[in-house]
């Protein structure tokens, strides 16, 4: 079962009626609304939250369903000098990443918005990474975004520009050694990416 976060808060999948508590409700997803779900996830003394259903397949097909996904893709960049590409978004250290354009392959569509959000370029895409999930509020309706995410290579030496449209205030190189001082101040599901390769 992968894990889908909200803010920095985790909703999970389960086949156990055990789960329910006060700090960690559990909702049937076949009977339960998006409504009920964020009202569980905003409210403070919970930690966590449990979607129900006692065969597992049937958990993400109704999930979709309460929460419309958008696809996205980003990447982990590796610089061959050992040094690994972040930026810095909504006062958090973040990985570049960008919604999938219609009919774009996935692979191009994390390279481009890599290249888009950063300035990085020659990247050469090495592997894939775990898929992300996280719900978002867009326009007053919660959703899912879905984010593929690919380990990157490149040697670029260039100078990085942080796309400040997107909102992104910085687009820097940082060390391994940096890496855990960061990941204090970044989202949970970007933590699931790091750790596959830090």
């Amino acid at each position: 079962m992968y894990k889908v976060f909200y803010n920095q808060k985790p909703l999970h999948f389960t086949t156990d009626l055990n789960k329910n508590s006060k700090n960690t409700p559990l909702f049937f997803i076949k009977y339960a609304n998006s409504e009920s779900i964020m009202k569980a996830l905003k409210d403070k003394a919970v930690t966590a939250v449990y979607l129900y259903h006692p065969k597992s397949e049937k958990i993400e097909k109704h999930f979709f369903k309460t929460f419309p996904s958008i696809e996205a893709a980003g990447g982990l960049v590796e610089h061959t000098n050992g040094s690994f590409l972040f930026i810095f978004r909504n006062k958090k250290w973040d990985l570049p990443k960008g919604k999938i354009e219609k009919k774009e392959v996935i692979v191009e569509a994390a390279v481009r918005e890599v290249v888009e959000e950063t300035g990085a370029a020659d990247l050469v895409v090495k592997k894939t990474l775990p898929i992300t999930y996280h719900i978002y509020n867009a326009n007053g309706r919660y959703k899912v975004k879905k984010t593929y995410w690919f380990l990157m290579k490149t040697s670029f030496n260039g100078p990085l520009n942080p796309q400040v449209e997107e909102h992104i205030e910085k687009a820097e190189w940082k060390t391994k050694a940096e890496i855990p001082k960061l990941m204090e101040n970044a989202y949970e599901n970007i933590k699931l990416v790091i750790d596959k390769i830090i």
